[in-house]
């Protein structure tokens, strides 16, 4: 038995006897949130929430929807590390999770799990609408049975729909200001569902190895780099054609479309570049599209804030 994996098994049987040191313990719940994961879902939620009043929207129920916003997603992914342990343990991008380290256990993570879904409901429901509340619901259902259960370890094209949870900010967002759904929310919905495939396949490349040693079928895994590199560039562009049909249906203004514009572009360029390294055979850097992928998307919702506040 390695160093490694006695030093792991001791802090594993030193958690479940309660000693691990309380602000580790306390690192660990916070880990289990991936609150920087979080943070690009906030990043599209208050925008939506201007735009559907077209205005400063009740700050008490922005931070409402954003402390509940937070702690839903957080459970989801709280759920998620739960499940996924057994491979986390293997891959090298997330050995260092609180529940392979040992600094938590799988009957804690749960416990927590289980009481972020409950507050982030009630928080929701009694602060916002229980529409937004009935939404969050449907985020983690669907993250953590469908994408996390069923799709990931199962196809190839589990970030396509299992990625649909990651687009229910944008809903709940509308839904915490306005008690109802507007084509405009459904139209943001279709860009981010569009948007997050082409955001983390080249993650998965840059992680192939770790997914390979799993088996776990991401496509950067099981695909070519060129292959993977033409699904991006294809998803991107759908992306930006999608984001520019918020102009008519919300009336957007010349703000949000040269952002729209602008922001789409860079993401669609960035993603050919990938395609055209991949062609020749040169080595590809597909963090530079993940990132550009980050930027473009905060980009064009800051777009629909400012939009909405100068043309109102």
């Amino acid at each position: 038995m390695s160093t490694t994996v006695r030093a792991e098994g001791g802090q594993a049987q030193a958690a479940r006897r309660g000693r691990v040191p309380a602000g580790r313990q306390a690192r660990g719940y916070v880990a289990l949130m991936k609150l920087r994961v979080v943070e690009l879902l906030l990043v599209t939620t208050v925008p939506v929430m201007i735009l559907a009043v077209h205005g400063v929207p009740d700050l008490l129920v922005v931070a409402a929807t954003l402390v509940g916003g937070t702690m839903s997603a957080g459970a989801a992914n709280a759920f998620n590390m739960v499940i996924d342990r057994d491979i986390d343990k293997v891959m090298h991008r997330t050995r260092h999770r609180p529940l392979v380290t040992g600094d938590l256990g799988p009957a804690q993570a749960l416990v927590f799990a289980s009481l972020l879904t409950v507050v982030s409901t009630l928080v929701l429901g009694l602060l916002t609408t229980w529409l937004a509340a009935l939404l969050s619901l449907a985020a983690i259902g669907f993250y953590v049975f469908i994408y996390t259960m069923w799709l990931k370890r199962r196809t190839s094209q589990n970030i396509i729909w299992g990625g649909l949870a990651g687009c229910f900010p944008v809903l709940i967002g509308w839904a915490a200001v306005t008690g109802t759904l507007a084509p405009a929310a459904w139209v943001l919905f279709a860009v981010i569902f569009l948007w997050t495939p082409p955001h983390y396949w080249p993650l998965s490349m840059r992680y192939r190895d770790d997914y390979s040693s799993v088996g776990v079928p991401m496509l950067g895994a099981v695909r070519s780099q060129a292959q993977v590199g033409l699904q991006t560039v294809l998803y991107a562009w759908a992306t930006l054609a999608c984001s520019l049909l918020l102009i008519p249906v919300a009336g957007m203004g010349p703000v949000y479309s040269l952002t729209a514009l602008g922001a789409g572009g860079w993401f669609v360029l960035e993603t050919h570049r990938l395609y055209a390294r991949a062609l020749a055979g040169e080595r590809v850097a597909p963090m530079r599209v993940f990132h550009a992928s980050i930027g473009s998307l905060s980009l064009l919702f800051l777009g629909i804030a400012v939009d909405a506040l100068l043309f109102r």
